[in-house]
């Protein structure tokens, strides 16, 4: 398996549907008109740009850190490993987050109503791909339950993973 394959050749038409639907927001972000639905004030405007500044950090450290783990794939690859250093100390999905903060960052600036929803759509296209990509993951590492237990998803320090596999009582 290479990294434009799922470590499952089953998974392989869906990541790629992930990768797809993401690749359309991002370009509806990055090349819809900006609006005038809102006005942002300065000091804002300079927030979200260095919002954006700091995602596209976050993004490139975020693929240096992966190095033979990295695939466009929301899947681990066969000669990868399980990434816990570097920002993946501190978020599990951080190429995610530097995507986001240049997301939110696009949609605070551009005053458009189309560039809003594209990015709150992808927030909730990414929360989702980031849920599908864990259940891989930890069947693929048998030591991501408990690094997803202690790390957040997407922003450092805001919550942990509850595995899916663990029992919950029921009752009161």
């Amino acid at each position: 398996m290479g990294i434009l394959t799922a470590d499952d050749p089953r998974d392989t038409p869906i990541a790629w549907v992930f990768v797809a639907v993401q690749l359309a927001l991002l370009v509806v972000i990055a090349v819809a008109p900006p609006g005038d639905a809102w006005t942002t004030p300065e000091w804002l405007a300079t927030a979200a740009y260095w919002l954006q500044i700091l995602g596209v950090v976050v993004l490139v450290v975020g693929i240096i850190n992966l190095g033979r783990s990295a695939t466009p794939l929301p899947s681990p690859i066969t000669h990868g490993d399980l990434r816990v250093g570097g920002l993946y100390r501190f978020v599990r999905h951080p190429i995610y987050s530097g995507v986001l903060a240049l997301a939110i960052g696009a949609a605070t600036r551009s005053s458009s109503v189309v560039v809003a929803l594209a990015a709150i759509a992808l927030v909730v296209w990414l929360s989702v791909k980031a849920r599908w990509e864990e259940v891989r993951l930890a069947r693929r590492y048998p030591g991501y339950a408990a690094y997803a237990a202690r790390t957040p998803r997407f922003v450092p320090f805001v919550g942990a993973w509850v595995p899916a596999t663990r029992s919950r009582r029921s009752g009161t």
